[in-house]
């Protein structure tokens, strides 16, 4: 065996730092999370594991609700201060000068520097150990319009999204592929094709 064997751990990268928007009114507050992803397709669900100490964890808990904001590289410095300042202590949003807006389906407010907003509704919450997960219908989805391209299609690798790896952040960069780009038959080439003559 060539690879070093340690004992299981919590050792998958990249991961997203999304910036998890909970409570409302005055008790509004933002989180940054690195446990989240996709569970299902149809009905489409995520999931956020929140230490039970987190100063959210009580307002997610007791409104079954939360928006998940992907972060980009102009937002990692508030990432990474929402993720270690509590709200218990600190005004986030205002520390880091977060502007929000309602959200569509759900009471908590969304980040408007997020090019990507998920509105979540808590179904279960899963005991874990250290952290408790909070299953969730994703009911609604708001994009920043300046990456829609002319044909409706989104662009968020226009937008500079940030991953999480090990202690570091990082800039997401270099397409090196896209689904299905390893089976997808080429196309082949026309006998009868004559390039036009560039001038």
């Amino acid at each position: 065996m060539n690879k070093i064997s340690w004992k299981g751990g919590a050792m998958l990268a990249p991961v997203p730092p999304v910036m998890v928007t909970c409570g409302n009114g005055e008790k509004a507050n933002v989180l940054t999370i690195a446990w989240t992803g996709i569970l299902n397709t149809n009905p489409p669900k995520t999931y956020i594991s929140v230490r039970p100490s987190r100063y959210s964890y009580d307002l997610i808990k007791e409104t079954g609700e939360f928006v998940i904001n992907l972060t980009t590289a102009p937002m990692i410095r508030a990432a990474d201060y929402c993720g270690v300042k509590s709200g218990r202590d600190v005004d986030k949003f205002e520390a880091m000068n977060l502007a929000v807006e309602p959200a569509t389906q759900v009471s908590c407010p969304m980040l408007l520097q997020s090019p990507l907003s998920l509105e979540c509704r808590v179904t279960d919450v899963v005991p874990m150990g250290s952290h408790d997960m909070f299953l969730a219908d994703i009911v609604a989805v708001n994009v920043d319009p300046k990456y829609v391209d002319e044909t409706g299609k989104l662009r968020l690798e226009q937008s500079s999204l940030a991953a999480y790896a090990h202690g570091g952040y990082y800039e997401l960069g270099k397409k090196i592929g896209s689904f299905g780009f390893s089976v997808r038959k080429k196309r082949k080439k026309n006998p009868h094709y004559k390039p036009r003559n560039k001038k």
